[in-house]
């Protein structure tokens, strides 16, 4: 059996949030779709690559998401989801995943 890929997850996890919070009008969905999707990663981060990987990987997709609030500001609120998104997700991908 081969391995689950995390930066899908990753990217689903930033960018579904963002949509749930912001199509429901509660933030507080949003940041259940954030929390599962960054649980489930860094238990398959530290299952496949040990604890200091997930820690790493999980902090990178925390600081995504708490960059893309002044980013937002600046470039628009979905632009700013997707290049936070990239960049959270093709860490995952570059480190975890390949």
């Amino acid at each position: 059996m081969s391995k689950p890929l995390t930066a899908p997850v990753v990217a689903a996890g930033l960018v579904g949030g963002f949509a749930a919070a912001r199509y429901s009008g509660r933030r507080e969905l949003g940041g259940v779709v954030l929390a599962a999707a960054g649980a489930w990663c860094t238990t398959q981060w530290f299952k496949s690559k040990g604890p200091a990987v997930a820690g790493s990987l999980l902090g990178g997709y925390l600081v995504a998401f708490g960059a893309s609030h002044p980013l937002a500001k600046k470039i628009g609120a979905w632009p700013s989801v997707f290049a936070v998104t990239a960049a959270a997700a093709g860490a995952a991908y570059a480190v975890a995943d390949r």
